[in-house]
């Protein structure tokens, strides 16, 4: 069992997970086991948000994993830009630099200088 503690705008709220394991150690490794768990599906969870990977239609050959690896050099340099005064989520910044070629370049070649 991992119980998260969770502490916003002055309410507690406490969840407990149940997970069934092979992990015979003491509660050091377990943790390191969910939290390496837990920051692979975040990374899913993300890349399905932002690209929509899920509903992707690509099969065949090494479509799915080109894709999948563009995907991640994308969101990485979303990561890294700061233009933004404010903060704005991927999807958003990703239709921002669609639609704006300025605003591209900045992300392809992290720059931190406002478009605005």
């Amino acid at each position: 069992m991992a119980i998260r503690e969770n502490i916003e705008n002055n309410k507690t709220t406490i969840e407990r997970r149940y997970y069934i394991c092979s992990i015979k150690a003491d509660a050091k490794v377990f943790a390191k086991a969910v939290r390496s768990h837990w920051g692979v599906e975040s990374s899913h969870w993300i890349l399905d948000m932002v690209f929509k990977e899920d509903q992707s239609r690509e099969r065949k050959n090494f479509g799915p994993e080109n894709k999948s690896l563009l995907n991640k050099i994308a969101l990485n340099l979303l990561k890294q830009d700061t233009q933004d005064k404010k903060k704005i989520s991927f999807t958003t910044k990703r239709y921002k630099a669609s639609m704006d070629v300025k605003y591209l370049e900045n992300i392809l070649f992290n720059k931190s200088i406002s478009t605005e």
